[in-house]
């Protein structure tokens, strides 16, 4: 059974600096395209940062030059280190893995961390 765990979520004081890590089990993780999306209450879930099998990263305006993310296909994890944090960027973050095949969509979620951004 496919499993995507996210790790490294809390509280932090605006400016601060948290790593979130999703490790993934039971796929073949290298041919995956890897996201972290979030969503803050009573807002939709939104792309945060990407990174394609390929390792071509893509971002969110709002988190550029903030956020990095990166993957480790020997650990079969992603990351998703995240600087100058601010207080809307207070939301729970998922993990996802998608694969496009020529006649399928695999697409696997985590369940999420929370990330809180407050003095």
């Amino acid at each position: 059974q496919v499993q995507l765990v996210e790790s490294g979520g809390g509280l932090v004081q605006p400016g601060g600096s948290l790593t979130l890590s999703c490790a993934a089990s039971e796929i073949t993780f290298g041919i995956y395209d890897m996201g972290w999306y979030r969503q803050a209450p009573g807002k939709q879930r939104e792309l945060v940062a990407s990174i394609t099998s390929g390792d071509n990263p893509n971002y969110a305006d709002s988190v550029k030059g903030r956020f990095t993310i990166s993957r480790d296909n020997a650990k079969n994890t992603v990351y998703l280190q995240m600087l100058s944090l601010k207080p809307e960027d207070t939301a729970v973050y998922y993990c996802n893995a998608r694969f496009s095949g020529r006649r399928s969509t695999y697409d696997y979620w985590g369940r999420g961390t929370q990330v809180t951004v407050s003095s």
